[in-house]
């Protein structure tokens, strides 16, 4: 059994440990709360927007947007991995990662690139492929317009014919305990067939010039909500862990406090009896 110095010393260890995760843990639940609110608000918006621009294009002929819905063979294809800056968050990052590798397997035999958002899927991913961009100072300030910059070069690399198919992989937040990983097909867009279009609306102006001006913008979007979402789910991944792990700690220096307080009986117990066994030997 240890000595009581060795194990007052992790008592403090675990403790202090405890102090630091618990207020990691409450630093997270604030930041979580900021930008679960700004997700929320921002997928309805983003939501109705995809709706209507898979109307508008299912409705029309194949040269309007058709740098954006053009249906290549796919040759070269383009990974978009939304991870985080920071690690004790779980297996936040370790998720994206594995579906990354997973991924891979069904373009084996195609020019897979990557393109990291998040140092931390940065430092695993470009061991393993070709990273061709990393954009995770977009975290800093995660704005509308800093993550435009990001889908135009984006958009750019597709029309060109840089990359036949672009896809996002991200935490999809569905609530503070729990994310979903998702691999949604950022280009080309994917129109609803014509069957599914409702005719009923009127528009003003034409239904070309709506398309031309949705298409850059809801690309845009798709980004900017993969990224919140991914942010927001972030924080509650670090909360949750953070939680564990203060539990975790609590839990242990409980023990350690009741080993202590064996060892310190022992020790007490054993003074006794050599202070009994030495009256003892002086009677006799």
């Amino acid at each position: 059994m240890a000595n009581l110095k060795e194990i007052r010393n992790r008592i403090t260890s675990v403790s202090s440990t405890m102090q630091i995760t618990s207020a990691m843990k409450m630093v997270s639940a604030a930041k979580l709360k900021k930008a679960q609110d700004a997700i929320t608000a921002m997928r309805p918006y983003a939501q109705k927007l995809t709706e209507l621009l898979q109307n508008l294009s299912g409705a029309l002929s194949e040269d309007v947007g058709g740098e954006y819905t053009a249906q290549r063979p796919i040759n070269k294809v383009l990974i978009v991995a939304i991870t985080s800056n920071r690690g004790l968050c779980g297996a936040f990052n370790t998720n994206i990662v594995k579906e990354v590798n997973k991924l891979s397997e069904s373009y084996k035999g195609k020019q897979l690139d990557i393109l990291t958002i998040g140092k931390k899927g940065n430092d695993v991913l470009r061991k393993t492929y070709n990273v061709v961009d990393n954009q995770s100072k977009v975290f800093d300030h995660l704005t509308f317009s800093n993550v435009s910059v990001i889908a135009e070069v984006l958009m750019k690399k597709f029309v060109t014919g840089e990359y036949d198919k672009i896809e996002l992989v991200y935490n999809h937040f569905k609530n503070a305990a729990s994310q979903e990983i998702l691999a949604e097909q950022f280009l080309p867009l994917q129109a609803q067939s014509s069957a599914n279009v409702n005719a009923d609306y009127i528009f003003e102006p034409s239904k070309e010039e709506i398309v031309v001006t949705l298409i850059p913008k809801a690309l845009k979007i798709q980004l900017y909500k993969a990224i919140r979402d991914s942010f927001a789910s972030e924080h509650g991944a670090r909360m949750t862990a953070m939680h564990k792990a203060t539990d975790n700690a609590t839990e242990l220096r409980n023990q350690l406090k009741l080993t202590y307080n064996k060892a310190r009986q022992a020790a007490i117990t054993n003074e006794i009896l050599e202070i009994v066994g030495g009256a003892e030997a002086l009677n006799n």
